[in-house]
């Protein structure tokens, strides 16, 4: 939980440009992963600061992966936090169940929820860190005055619903508008990006602000996914 923590509840310092400086946080997606292997797949990612669990329903997005029963089975033996992305629909009534099953962070879509700022207030007294998503149409302004209610905010780089996309750098200027509210602020509240991270496109979402980066096939794409979480994190620091 200790990585989680510094991703997630951080206070935010700058360098003599004003850039943001944080923790640069790898959490691999397990989308990208063996699912007949899943245990000595986690195992491969140790090294990580978190596990991505992608939840879909085949409603919000038009797909189907597992929902709360296989990610209680995760959380019994994964050597990481659990970082679970509920892209399903009705976000209010299903997203406090992973929270009670312990999961460390749970976020759900702005696009899915009815009570965004009551569900991230339930989500914490459940004891998980609460984060909001947005698919990259959705525009980030709205939200900025719940910022204080989130740990963590969520900027989709690619449609949410399959792996192997392309990062789309339209996101680009919502993530620095994002984290100029952000510093801003004052609140310690954590960037992530997901979609089409690699070595490369890492370094443009951290120079936007981003500091915590979902990567599948970047990850679990190379024959030492520890050493691919290596190589990304370092690039993403280089970059911030």
């Amino acid at each position: 939980m200790a990585k989680l923590e510094n991703c997630q509840n951080q206070q935010i310092a700058t360098n003599t440009e004003g850039t943001a400086l944080t923790e640069c946080c790898i959490n691999p997606s397990i989308l990208s992963a063996d699912f007949v292997n899943l245990e000595a797949e986690l195992k491969r990612i140790s090294n990580a600061d978190a596990v991505h669990v992608d939840v879909m329903d085949n409603h919000f997005v038009p797909n189907l992966t597992l929902g709360l029963p296989v990610v209680e089975r995760i959380q019994a033996v994964s050597p990481v936090p659990l970082d679970a992305h509920l892209m399903i629909a009705d976000a209010d009534r299903w997203a406090p169940a992973y929270a009670d099953a312990g999961v460390a962070s749970v976020t759900f879509h702005a696009e899915a929820a009815m009570a965004p700022i009551k569900l991230a207030r339930e989500l914490r007294a459940r004891g998980s860190k609460a984060g909001m998503a947005l698919r990259p149409a959705t525009p980030v302004e709205p939200y900025l005055d719940m910022l204080s209610e989130l740990d963590m905010l969520l900027i989709m780089t690619v449609e949410p619903g399959f792996g192997g996309q392309s990062f789309l750098d339209v996101t680009l200027p919502k993530i620095r508008r994002a984290r100029a509210a952000i510093d801003g602020s004052g609140i310690g509240v954590a960037i992530q990006v997901d979609g089409g991270v690699t070595e490369e496109t890492i370094v443009r979402a951290a120079e936007a602000g981003a500091n915590v980066f979902v990567a599948g096939s970047a990850v679990y794409g190379h024959k030492d996914p520890a050493a691919a979480i290596e190589r990304l994190r370092a690039a993403g620091l280089a970059a911030m």
